[in-house]
């Protein structure tokens, strides 16, 4: 046989994964990780610039702002569809209805338990009675949008012939896409797929929809589960960027795209994905929630791609491919670090911020650069993750109406630890002295004396963002009232300083939540 006529091996052709992104509803329900209107505006262009099929925007029901925030994305929204999310109740539902209203395409989600322990704890209702809302419920989805998705709540405690019978009466009343979750991360990768294999096999109409996987991570399987369901038949998951959500938290975006994307050898499916944006993606979500990433998280962490073992190191050096399974541009990490220091300039700047995936307005490019010529001062070499501390900082403080003028601190052996700190509060600078129990109490005493307030600190955490004896602190603070937590950080090369920022932050943040609470109930309507 001439070389010609030798046949060319033929592709196999991958079955297309939908991505359905729930960052803004399911992550937003993290504790502490609310976001704004302005930031859930940012990360909803940037998950539809990235190919993400499905964006859950939030659940218009739960507050005006929800219903205010998916009714905006869904008016931007240029390729993804659109979800809102309804319970199994016709007012939730005629609310989703009305928020994707102006989407290019829009889909709601409504949701009904369907577990025994949920049926007699938390819904109160029969298996016939929960069949019956399923009918219902779903068939009124159905005449306000085209595509209607609905979820078995608890779907792996649930016994399979009662499954298969919710199942079959969701697609009868008009759903195009099931979603059997494993709600309370229970499950394990054999028992997802076998479920996915013996609905998708026993429910008459199967193939007239789209099945889905929603997982959770409270063992840790979020991930292995999500892709067990994938192989049992499911063609949608259901994630969130950097893996937030609800307690443990939610499969990771990032995590599932390069799964199926690196071991395409035993997975044969494709999404949309635009995976250099995923570095991107991680950044803004984490800026906007003010939820740090963990240095060792999959794909985005900022050690995925760092190698400090001599063994390692020799290898990279011969062979990239000796210790790393991806490169760091698949995923839109730079593969060296530019280091900046006092002498850099503003384009060495703009071009740095643009390698970090940070985009930022004129005037907050001008404010994070004069505090970066500050750092610089101070510090033998800025970092990248120093660089990202100040953008972070700038952007979480942009509109606070409390901020930091000056603060010094005695300490020491001999004590007291005393306090002096200056704020400017919507324009007006107050001055107030206050000893503490250590430096740190001191700092927040003075604030507790100009900022009255009954919020209980549930986290104080301190960690350096950079090696060295002169790296920035970077400072974790939650502070929780009545039933709102939120988290903020602060950073700066003081410790006390950043200790602050981060504490004012949160202030901040609680003030401005407690804001829209009062704008939304309805004695101020």
């Amino acid at each position: 046989m001439t070389a010609s006529a030798i046949p060319v091996p033929q592709a196999t052709p991958k079955d297309r994964v939908l991505i359905f992104d729930t960052t803004l509803r399911d992550g937003e329900q993290c504790p502490g990780a609310t976001m704004t209107l302005d930031e859930k505006l940012a990360v909803a262009e940037l998950l539809d610039a990235m190919g993400v099929d499905i964006i859950e925007a939030g659940f218009p029901i739960a507050s005006n702002g929800d219903f205010e925030a998916v009714a905006e994305i869904a008016r931007r929204a240029k390729r993804a569809t659109i979800a809102g999310l309804a319970r199994a109740i016709p007012a939730d539902i005629a609310r989703a209805g009305e928020a994707v209203r102006a989407a290019r395409r829009g889909r709601i989600h409504t949701f009904v338990s369907t577990s025994p322990i949920h049926l007699a704890y938390q819904m109160r209702k029969s298996e016939d009675e929960v069949v019956e809302i399923i009918l219902k419920t779903v068939a009124q989805a159905r005449d306000l949008v085209e595509d209607v998705e609905w979820s078995a709540m608890d779907a792996t405690r649930t016994p399979i012939d009662y499954l298969c019978r919710c199942v079959e009466a969701a697609i009868r009343a008009g759903a195009t896409t099931i979603n059997l979750p494993d709600t309370v991360g229970y499950a394990t990768p054999d028992e997802y797929r076998q479920m996915f294999r013996d609905v998708r096999g026993r429910v008459p109409n199967a193939d007239k929809a789209i099945f889905s996987v929603h997982c959770h991570d409270d063992l840790g399987l979020a991930i292995a589960n999500s892709l067990a369901g994938v192989e049992g038949g499911a063609r949608q998951v259901e994630c969130t960027i950097n893996g937030i959500g609800e307690r443990a938290g939610n499969a990771a975006l990032e995590e599932i795209v390069m799964a199926i994307r690196t071991r395409s050898d035993v997975m044969p499916y494709e999404t949309g994905i635009e995976s250099t944006m995923l570095t991107r993606a991680s950044k803004l979500v984490s800026h906007a929630t003010n939820f740090p990433v963990q240095y060792n998280k999959a794909i985005v962490g900022r050690n995925a791609f760092a190698h400090e073992s001599g063994i390692h190191q020799d290898g990279m050096l011969k062979h990239t491919e000796t210790y790393e399974i991806m490169t760091p541009a698949s995923v839109g990490v730079a593969k060296t670090s530019l280091v900046m220091g006092k002498h850099s300039g503003r384009a060495a700047f703009r071009a740095k911020l643009e390698e970090l995936g940070l985009s930022l307005s004129d005037n907050q490019v001008q404010d994070v650069f004069e505090r970066f010529k500050a750092l610089a001062d101070r510090k033998k070499h800025v970092y990248d993750e120093d660089i990202e501390a100040l953008v972070d900082q700038n952007l979480a403080t942009a509109h606070d109406r409390i901020r930091l003028v000056s603060l010094s601190v005695i300490a020491g052996t001999r004590g007291p630890q005393r306090a002096t700190l200056k704020l400017d509060i919507e324009g007006r600078v107050v001055t107030e002295e206050a000893d503490g129990n250590g430096p740190v109490d001191a700092v927040f005493n003075a604030i507790q004396a100009l900022v009255p307030h009954e919020a209980d600190l549930e986290l104080y955490q301190v960690h350096a963002v950079t090696e060295g004896t002169d790296a920035q602190a970077e400072v974790s603070v939650r502070l929780k009232s009545g039933e709102r937590s939120v988290t903020a950080r602060g950073a700066d090369p003081d410790t006390l300083v950043a200790s602050a920022r981060a504490y004012l932050s949160a202030l901040n943040k609680l003030s401005a939540s407690a804001t829209r609470l009062h704008a939304q109930s309805p004695a101020s309507a």
